[in-house]
Formats: C-alpha cells, sequence, structure tokens
C-alpha cells in the first residue's frame, strides 16, 4: 500500500495568488479525507500569521471529532521548539520538520556544520515527543544533496536514524530529477537504510514531477506527495488525479484513494483558488476523454480501438465525441445517438459536411448544436429557434445599480419587463427569469461562466463567452461570440433557452 499524502493547503498554497481562508481549508480537508480518501494531508506551516493558527485550530478540532487528528500534518521548523509549541497550541498531532538535506543549504544558509545541524534537530525532535507530537523530517533540497554530496545526506541519517522519526521525507526541492536520476537516488536510499519508511515530494518545474513520483515508488519509497491540479510554487507539484492513475495502471501500486472523486474534488479547489484546470490537464481536464478525429471515433464505434486504461467512468466522466473540422461521420453519429436523434445514412453525411464546414470556419461546436444544425440541414423545423431576444436596453450608471429593459420573443408572444442587479448581465438575466417565473417556466441555473479574449489587448477584438448551466442534475454549456462581453453572454444564454425549450433534458451531460 503506497500512502499518498495531499499538501494541496500548504506547499499548493504557495502557488502565486493562492490563499485559502480558515472555511475553505477545513472544506478542503473534509473533501480529501472522507471523500477522496488520501492518507494524509499537510495543512499547514507553522508560525507564518494568524489567520493560519486560526485554520490549523478549525481543521484539528473537527480532524478531533472524527477520529482522524493523526493523519492531519503540520510543517515546522528547526526553531527552538517555538513551531511545536504553536502546533501543539492549535491542537495538532504531527510535525514535519524541515531540515537541510544539502550540505549546500546547510553552510550557506544556516552555516553550521552537519554535526550542530544534527544535533539541533535531535533536540527538536525530542522536545516535539515530550509535547505528545509525531515527527517526520523533511531533508530540504535532497534531490541536489544526494547528486553533489551523498556523503552528507547518509552521514546526517546515520545520526538520526536512532530517533522515532516516523518518516523521512525526500524533496526534489526544485524538480531537478528525471526518472533515471529519481530512481537511483531512491534505491541508494533504501538499500542504505532499509528499515526507514520513505516519503517522495516532486516539485514539477521540467513537467516530470508524475513520471518521478512513479519511479521513486518503483525504486520503493513508500509514500509520495502531491497536491490537487498540481498547484505549488513555479510550475506546480505532481497533480494528485495523474499519480493516483499512474500508480495504479503503471505501477500496480494498492491505494486507499477513492479515484471515482478526483474530478469533484480538483473542480471543488478550482472554483475557490481561482487557477483554472486546464482542458487538457490529465485525468480532470474538460477535454480529456474528448476525442476529435472522426478516425478515432470509428473506431471507438466499432470496438473500442481507441480506449485505453483511463476510463471516464473511473473519474466519474463521459466519453465526449467532438464536432468541428476533424469530425467524421463516427463523431456525429455518436452526439446523435446521445440525443437521441435517428438519420439515414445521407442525412448523416449531409449534417456531417456541416459540421465539418463551420469547423473550418473556426466556429465552436458542441453536441447541444447539433438538433439546430440537423433541423436547418434538413429543413425538418426540429429543434427551430422558438424563443428569441426583441430587444434589450443594458445601462451602467456611476453610484447606481446596473439596469436592463427586456422584451423576449416565446412562441410568437412577445414579454416585456425590467430588472436591476450588480451587473448589465445579473440584471438581464433577472428580468428574463422575471418572465419565465411569470409563465411558470423552468429555467436551468449558471454553473460556471468563462470568458476568452485573444492576445493582444485590442479593445474591438471578439469576445467568448461559455455558460456551463445545471438543470435537474444535468450539466451542459452554450458559447457566444461578440465583441461586447455582456452581448456574447446573452448569445450564450438565448441558445440556452432554446436547448431547453427543444431538447431531452436528460441527454445533455
Amino acid at each position: 500500500m503506497i500512502e499518498i499524502l495531499d499538501t494541496t493547503l500548504r506547499d499548493g498554497e504557495q502557488t502565486a495568488g493562492v490563499s485559502f481562508n480558515p472555511s475553505e481549508k477545513l472544506a478542503i480537508v473534509q473533501l480529501l479525507l472522507e471523500e477522496l480518501k488520501v492518507d494524509r494531508v499537510e495543512v499547514a506551516s507553522a508560525r507564518v500569521s494568524g489567520g493560519e493558527s486560526e485554520s490549523l485550530s478549525k481543521v484539528c478540532d473537527w480532524a478531533r471529532s472524527k477520529g482522524l487528528l493523526n493523519r492531519v500534518e503540520v510543517l515546522g521548523f528547526i526553531d527552538g521548539g517555538k513551531s511545536v509549541d504553536w502546533i501543539a497550541s492549535c491542537g495538532g498531532k504531527v510535525v514535519n520538520l524541515l531540515a537541510k538535506g544539502s550540505l549546500k543549504h546547510l553552510e550557506t544558509q544556516l552555516r553550521k556544520s552537519p554535526a550542530q545541524h544534527a544535533a539541533d534537530i535531535r533536540a527538536q525532535v525530542e522536545y516535539a515527543l515530550s509535547k505528545g507530537l509525531e515527527v517526520n523530517l523533511y531533508l530540504e533540497d535532497w534531490s541536489r544533496g544526494i547528486a553533489d554530496a551523498p556523503e552528507y545526506v547518509f552521514g546526517f541519517l546515520d545520526a538520526l536514524c536512532d530517533l522515532p522519526i516516523r518518516r523521512y521525507m525526500l524533496p526534489d526541492t526544485l524538480g531537478v530529477l528525471n526518472p533515471w536520476s529519481c530512481a537511483k537516488y531512491c534505491t541508494q536510499m533504501r538499500e542504505r537504510f532499509p528499515a526507514l519508511h520513505f516519503d517522495f515530494h516532486a516539485h514539477n518545474d521540467y513537467g516530470l514531477a508524475v513520471a518521478n513520483t512513479l519511479a521513486a515508488v518503483q525504486a520503493g519509497v513508500q509514500g509520495v506527495h502531491a497536491t490537487v491540479n498540481g498547484l505549488g510554487e513555479r510550475s506546480g507539484n505532481a497533480s494528485v488525479a495523474a499519480v493516483a492513475a499512474a500508480l495504479k495502471d503503471m505501477a500496480g501500486a494498492e491505494l486507499a484513494l477513492d479515484e471515482s472523486a478526483l474530478t469533484h474534488v480538483s473542480r471543488y479547489v478550482e472554483s475557490i483558488s481561482g487557477i483554472r484546470i486546464p482542458d487538457n490537464e490529465p485525468v480532470v481536464g474538460e477535454n480529456v476523454f474528448t476525442q476529435t478525429s472522426g478516425v478515432h471515433a470509428d473506431g471507438d464505434r466499432k470496438g473500442g480501438l481507441y480506449e485505453n486504461r483511463l476510463m471516464p467512468s473511473r473519474f466519474g466522466r463521459e466519453r465526449q465525441y467532438a464536432l468541428g473540422k476533424m469530425s467524421g461521420k463516427a463523431n456525429v453519429i455518436k452526439n446523435l445517438d446521445k440525443l437521441g436523434i435517428s438519420l439515414t445514412p445521407e442525412q448523416v453525411k449531409l449534417v456531417t459536411e456541416r459540421v465539418v464546414e463551420l469547423g473550418d470556419k473556426k466556429e465552436m461546436l458542441t453536441a447541444e448544436d447539433l438538433p439546430f444544425i440537423v433541423a436547418d440541414v434538413l429543413k425538418s423545423g426540429q429543434g427551430s429557434d422558438n424563443i428569441h431576444i426583441v430587444n434589450y436596453s443594458l445601462q451602467i450608471t456611476k453610484d447606481m445599480k446596473p439596469a436592463a429593459m427586456l422584451k423576449v420573443s416565446i412562441d410568437g408572444q412577445e414579454y416585456e419587463t425590467s430588472s436591476n442587479g450588480d451587473g448589465q448581465y445579473h440584471a438581464f438575466m433577472r428580468a428574463l427569469w422575471k418572465i419565465y417565473d411569470r409563465l411558470g417556466k423552468k429555467h436551468p441555473v449558471l454553473a460556471d461562466y468563462q470568458v476568452s479574449i485573444p492576445p493582444g489587448g485590442k479593445t474591438d477584438a471578439l469576445v467568448a463567452t461559455t455558460i456551463v448551466w445545471d438543470m435537474d442534475g444535468h450539466s451542459f454549456k452554450t458559447r457566444g461570440i461578440d465583441s461586447d462581453q455582456a452581448a456574447a453572454a446573452i448569445k450564450a444564454t438565448v441558445k440556452m433557452l432554446n436547448i431547453i425549450e427543444n431538447l431531452d433534458i436528460s441527454t445533455l451531460k
């Protein structure tokens, strides 16, 4: 069994611009331990702020009530016992002491001899034990230390290995290892100290954090560190989603982690960190289980030829087939089947040609667009636009709430109203839902709102607004494009209105 320590709330919080308040930290810890079921969480650095003290106290109170306190860890420093006292005062029971794992760091930063540093650590460990804390030990800059002066690293552990230190943690602090060197150095540590428990802590400066973590496990380390969405200083840490999938599928590792919760946890952390998950992020990215090529879709349709062990159902996801200029008939058929639309082979051919034509013009297409394309190509009237905006006016005035006046046509009948809101689009939506409420019509709620603009800073550039809607537990996405952000959002909204008017929502995922 390989232990996974999640350090999103300690090392991950070192991401530029990311800071979690006490309530957010508690919510993330609850998700990590109870839903994702990681083995351990590192939740704070000792003595950095008053807010950190409040966060740790909240987390420890909750963890104690759930019998999970021994799985909550805090980074501490060799500071004469101050970190230990701080952690103990907040209710913590595990300290991860930060020591120098390289001779260069020791001599340059601390200006001490190895013997002096070992004596300081010994005193700190004994003090922590006297306070009832369990101790793990980080060897900061270990990756360069073992490469440049292995005799220092080995001598350092020789001087400490008689202490009841639970885990020795081996960080690649600057992300300089590759899988071959990582395996080599971890093997040396395991062979020299077979009785010790080692963790490996990767950084992603060369994009090798997950590969190095896999190499460390194959070399015999018993624990690995990761963060949700790879959050961390500089280019971040190893992503817990990619680490878990790689360890299970490529190393045959046994994990306590529940991979079906990865998507939910990743998207929750995305929402409160403000750091978006790249669409191509392994396991949890928007496009990871989306096939674009028509050849790939055809192979899947005929026998799952382009599937691998990363099946989307493992992670609470579904396979998607993109629509665009690379689409073939198989892409279109896959999406039509999902929507419950049956066409003849000749009709499929015509629809496919239109999809490719629109994709070649850089139109952004989703599965929800397909019924309207079908209706346009076949002139069947299916999926016609029963709802359109007759006109609207958006007003913004200094020191006054934005306002919207709206006239909308629904099934040929026009309705008019106005409202204010916290922004122009918010005012527009409040006016729109007034009409829907008046008519007793159900409507979705906005789940996510993303704006994309091209680089270059041109004020007349087109804006693409992508909105995710949730209706009765089903999510779907619409996009609008305009030179004005509010207008783009309104276009996306009108598409949504016609989708819920014409489609079976249960087919939209």
